[in-house]
């Protein structure tokens, strides 16, 4: 009677990959060192290693978020920056500002509203007695769309969670939203600025008030426009006197 002979090294593997417990072999490498690397047995499902998962965007404090936005390539805008905008103000402000894109004065200097358009903002900013010391602006998106164009659907995608973590982490007790693209980014809707100026608007679960004015560049256009904005931060500074009172 013959006597079947079992391999034994292949039953060891087998029964280790019962238990799932990995199994190792060892191989040369060029420096002639060896080194570990996993193998599977035949019809076994290749096990791929554990890796730590990347932080999810939620999860980040200021520097990491930070840094998370300047690092980002989720979108085309990232081949032609300078370098991103990513907000700029006090990490412990009631106010926040919310713009649209950078422009190439932006994109040059890393920091939103600069130029013309950032000198206009600032005398508004002072006629209601603050400055940007005492705020902080972000925009929709941080990278520059080229030629200035509005920025497209993907590309509001890709920055959104980095702009409600930023308002996640100040918990701003008042928004201004300037311009078309930031008010539609923000609210959802696809309402002009002239339809949404002056209304009760709020975002998220703590209802933070919000205010929709014109864009400083706009204004820059349109100068006889700047009376309605002087309305508007006006009523801005009423509201926030108000969540104040709310507590």
């Amino acid at each position: 009677m013959l006597t079947e002979k079992l391999d034994l090294p292949l039953l060891k593997r087998q029964v280790l990959a019962a238990l799932e417990i990995p199994v190792w072999q060892l191989r040369k490498v060029e420096t002639g060192v060896a080194k570990a690397t996993p193998t599977t047995l035949p019809g076994e499902p290749t096990r791929v290693p554990e890796v730590n998962q990347v932080q999810a965007v939620g999860q980040l404090n200021w520097q990491q978020l930070r840094q998370r936005v300047a690092e980002c390539q989720s979108c085309e805008l990232h081949a032609q920056r300078t370098q991103t905008v990513f907000g700029v103000g006090s990490e412990s402000a009631d106010w926040l500002i919310i713009g649209e894109a950078p422009g190439q004065e932006e994109d040059l200097r890393g920091e939103p509203f600069v130029g013309r358009a950032g000198q206009l903002l600032d005398n508004m900013l002072r006629a209601i007695n603050l400055t940007r010391n005492q705020i902080y602006i972000a925009n929709v998106i941080k990278c520059r769309p080229p030629g200035n164009r509005d920025p497209l659907a993907a590309e509001r995608v890709a920055c959104n969670d980095y702009l409600l973590r930023q308002i996640a982490l100040l918990q701003p007790k008042i928004i201004i939203v300037v311009g078309r693209v930031a008010a539609h980014a923000l609210l959802s809707t696809d309402e002009s600025v002239g339809k949404l100026r002056g209304r009760e608007l709020s975002f998220g679960e703590n209802e933070i008030p919000v205010v929709v004015t014109y864009h400083p560049a706009y204004l820059l256009r349109a100068p006889l426009e700047k009376m309605k904005v002087w309305d508007d931060l006006c009523f801005a500074r009423e509201r926030y006197n108000k969540r104040l009172a709310e507590g």
